[in-house]
């Protein structure tokens, strides 16, 4: 009896363990299933990520988990193209190579991705700028001031705060293929996932909380970037999403 349920324990050892090593191939780590983002948010995380860090290797686990959970290959591309205004062109064609051979593989095995909705006409005629003033007033909570930046970046650079509202916010946000709460969670994992870009992912971070991303949906995000992209910039993010909640609740209580 004693060598029949030693028999029976490893062998329930040996399938978790087969078990536990077809979920880790499959993308995120095994502890990080999470209760709040499904898995095709996840998958967005990893994605973003993985793109704006060049790590093309991991990229293409990812994308093939991506498809398979359901995301479309539009979905996937407006993904990647709006990576490029936050870690460059070299960066976001290099993404969509990827997802291109990833795609030529999977079709070779059979599989048929879905390429789902294109973008809508863009229909609203008014000057660019203003479109894209609209936006970011709608996406940051806080009406859109009267004319040109008088301060900082934006008086500095006029040329930067144009293309900023006009390319950035009108030209790829006002494109319907992916939400608002998408694309900013596929800007702070982007931010997440680079060095010395602090600032901004303390910005975004707010606006993703204004569009519907949960306080514990962006603390998941970061233990995705934790565990699977780099433990410093997972510990980084923590302790900026843990500060804008602070400075929130202190704006919401005075």
């Amino acid at each position: 009896m004693r060598k029949n349920g030693l028999i029976i324990l490893i062998t329930i050892i040996c399938f978790t363990c087969g078990y536990n090593e077809a979920k880790a191939q499959n993308g995120i780590s095994n502890n990080m299933r999470t209760k709040n983002l499904d898995l095709q948010q996840e998958k967005t995380v990893t994605i973003a990520a993985f793109v704006a860090r060049g790590e093309l290797n991991k990229l293409k686990i990812e994308l093939s988990a991506g498809l398979d959970a359901g995301l479309t290959v539009n979905e996937i591309k407006e993904m990647i193209v709006q990576a490029y205004a936050y870690c460059g062109f070299p960066r976001s064609i290099r993404g969509l190579q990827t997802l291109m051979s990833v795609l030529e593989k999977r079709k070779a095995n059979g599989s048929i991705d879905s390429f789902g909705k294109e973008a809508s006409p863009i229909i609203d005629v008014r000057p660019k700028y203003e479109r894209g003033k609209e936006i970011l007033a709608e996406l940051s909570g806080v009406a859109a001031p009267e004319g040109r930046p008088t301060n900082g970046y934006g008086a500095f650079s006029p040329e930067i705060d144009t293309f900023l509202k006009e390319h950035l916010f009108a030209d790829i946000f006002e494109r319907d293929v992916l939400t608002y709460a998408q694309r900013e969670m596929v800007t702070v994992s982007i931010l997440m996932s680079l060095d010395g870009v602090e600032p901004m992912l303390s910005s975004h971070i707010n606006l993703a909380l204004n569009v519907g991303i949960t306080p514990d949906q962006l603390y998941q995000m970061t233990q995705i970037i934790s565990n699977n992209v780099d433990p410093k910039n997972g510990d980084i993010a923590k302790s900026i999403l843990t500060e804008v909640l602070k400075n929130r609740d202190l704006q919401l209580n005075n």
